[in-house]
C-alpha cells in the first residue's frame, strides 16, 4: 500500500510497522492496513497530508497510544469512531446518543 506522496522516511516507517505486525502473527492484509493507517495518521499530525481528521491531529500519537483503542480491550472504540460508523450506516438519532447508546445500536 505504499503511496507516491510518501517520503522515503514514511516508506521505511510503513515497512517497519508492517514487518513487525507480521512477525507478531498478524495476517499480511491486516498488517498492511494497520501500517498504512499509522503512517497516514503520522503524516496528518505532522502537516504532510492535504487533509486531516480532528482525531488525527487532536488525539495522542499512534506510537504512544499503542493500540489502546483498536476496537478491543476495556476501552473499545472512541465516541468519534462509533459516531462515524453510525453515520456510515445512516442510523437516525445518532447525534443525540452517548457512547454506550451508539455501541448498543451498532452491536445490533
Amino acid at each position: 500500500m505504499p503511496q507516491t506522496e510518501w517520503s522515503r522516511q514514511r516508506e521505511r516507517q510503513y515497512q517497519h510497522i508492517r514487518q513487525g505486525l507480521e512477525a507478531r502473527g498478524r495476517p499480511a492484509s491486516e498488517a498492511r492496513e494497520i501500517a498504512a493507517r499509522t503512517v497516514n495518521k503520522e503524516r496528518a499530525r505532522s502537516g504532510e497530508a492535504r487533509t486531516a481528521s480532528r482525531t488525527s491531529t487532536a488525539d495522542i500519537s499512534s506510537a504512544r497510544r499503542g493500540g489502546l483503542r483498536s476496537h478491543r480491550g476495556p476501552g473499545g472504540p472512541t465516541y468519534d469512531q462509533l459516531y462515524n460508523e453510525a453515520r456510515q450506516r445512516n442510523i437516525k438519532g445518532r447525534s443525540r446518543m452517548n457512547k454506550a447508546q451508539l455501541a448498543d445500536v451498532l452491536a445490533r
